[in-house]
C-alpha cells in the first residue's frame, strides 16, 4: 500500500528532510514495504511545481535522499509505491504535475474505462502513465478548470467518482503553492494530519539530528508547519486520525475541514479485490505507527 506525505510553512522555505529521511516512521524506511516508486515534488522559486521520480524504492534512491537534504521550499507532496495499477515505470511514479498543481493518490479506484469517458482528448493529454491515479487526477483537473475553482472542482470530482465508480480508496493529497487539499474517502485507509500547534514544524525538524550550533547558524529553526501522512511519521501524540469523508484545506497555516461527500454508492472491500490489487492492498500493509504508538481514532 502506497504512503502519502505532504507539507507546507504557508511562506518559508525549509527543508522536509526529518520526515522523509530521519523519522521513526520516515518515508525511506516505509519505502522497505512500499519498493516500486518515489516521487518527491516541491515548488520552485518562481512557484512552479518540480519534481524528482524513480521506479526503486526510497531507501535505494541516492537522488531521493540527496534531494530530500538539499531541496528548500514552502510546500512539499511526497509519495512511496505499491503498484496496484500500472507497470514499474516513471510515468507510474506519483507524484503528478497537471495545470501546475502536484498530486499523489493512495488507494484503489475502479472503472476506469468509465472515467475516461468524461475526459475529452486535451484531459487526456495530461497523462502519461496507466495509473488509476493518474487518471483520477487528470479528470479533478478538468472540473477544477471547468468551475474555476480548485475546491469546487475537487468536490465535484470526488461527487461523481464516488456516486458512478468502485472505490476501495480515494485517499489524496493535491497541493499549490502554500496550499494542500487532503481527503480520507471512506475509511478503509487512514490518513493523519499534525498542525503547526502541535508538533509540526518544518526546518528545525529537519535539523533534529544535527548539533543545536547548526540549528543556530541556520537561521529560522523553528518554523511552524502542516504535515499530513498515511500514518503518523513519529511518536508525537498530537498526530489526528482524518473523519471518513474528510477533505482538510490546508491554507498557509489555517485549516478547516468540509464534510461534502455521502459515502461511495460501490465501496470496495479487501475481499473483492484479486491479483496485484489484492496484494497491494492488503491489510497488513496499513495502520503501520511508530512502536508504542496509541491507536487512536479506531
Amino acid at each position: 500500500m502506497c504512503r502519502l506525505f505532504g507539507m507546507t510553512t504557508g511562506g518559508p522555505r525549509v527543508q522536509a528532510s526529518f520526515w522523509l529521511l530521519d523519522s521513526s516512521s520516515s518515508l525511506t524506511t516505509l519505502s522497505r514495504e512500499q519498493p516500486d516508486g518515489t516521487g518527491f515534488g516541491w515548488f520552485s522559486l518562481g512557484d512552479e511545481p518540480v519534481r524528482d521520480r524513480a521506479p526503486i524504492a526510497a531507501f535505494e534512491n541516492d537522488d531521493f535522499a540527496h534531494a530530500a537534504r538539499q531541496i528548500i521550499s514552502h510546500t512539499f507532496v511526497s509519495h512511496v509505491r505499491y503498484a496496484s495499477t500500472g507497470v514499474l515505470d516513471v510515468h507510474n511514479t506519483h507524484p503528478f504535475d497537471i495545470n501546475d498543481r502536484l498530486f499523489a493518490h493512495n488507494g484503489l479506484v475502479q472503472g476506469l474505462d468509465v472515467i475516461d469517458s468524461w475526459l475529452t482528448d486535451v484531459d487526456r493529454a495530461h497523462i502519461e502513465g496507466q495509473t488509476d491515479s493518474e487518471l483520477v487526477f487528470a479528470f479533478i483537473s478538468a472540473e477544477i478548470k471547468r468551475r474555476g475553482d480548485t475546491t469546487d472542482g475537487l468536490v465535484a470530482a470526488v461527487r461523481r467518482l464516488g456516486a458512478r465508480v468502485p472505490i476501495f480508496s480515494l485517499n489524496l493529497l493535491l497541493a499549490e503553492p502554500r496550499r494542500i487539499w487532503a481527503l480520507r474517502y471512506p475509511d478503509n485507509r487512514e490518513l493523519w494530519a499534525l498542525s503547526p500547534q502541535g508538533g509540526g514544524f518544518g526546518q528545525h525538524r529537519a535539523l533534529a539530528s544535527s548539533s543545536r550550533r547548526m540549528e543556530i547558524d541556520a537561521g529560522d529553526a523553528r518554523v511552524p508547519a502542516y504535515v499530513v501522512a498515511s500514518q503518523p511519521l513519529d511518536d508525537d501524540p498530537d498526530w489526528r486520525l482524518l473523519e471518513s469523508g474528510e477533505l482538510l484545506i490546508i491554507d498557509g497555516l489555517g485549516a478547516r475541514s468540509l464534510f461534502p461527500f455521502a459515502n461511495p454508492a460501490h465501496t470496495l472491500r479487501y475481499e473483492d479485490l484479486v491479483g496485484s490489487a489484492a496484494l497491494a492492498m492488503r491489510p497488513d500493509r496499513t495502520q503501520d505507527r511508530p512502536s508504542g504508538y496509541p491507536h487512536r481514532g479506531e
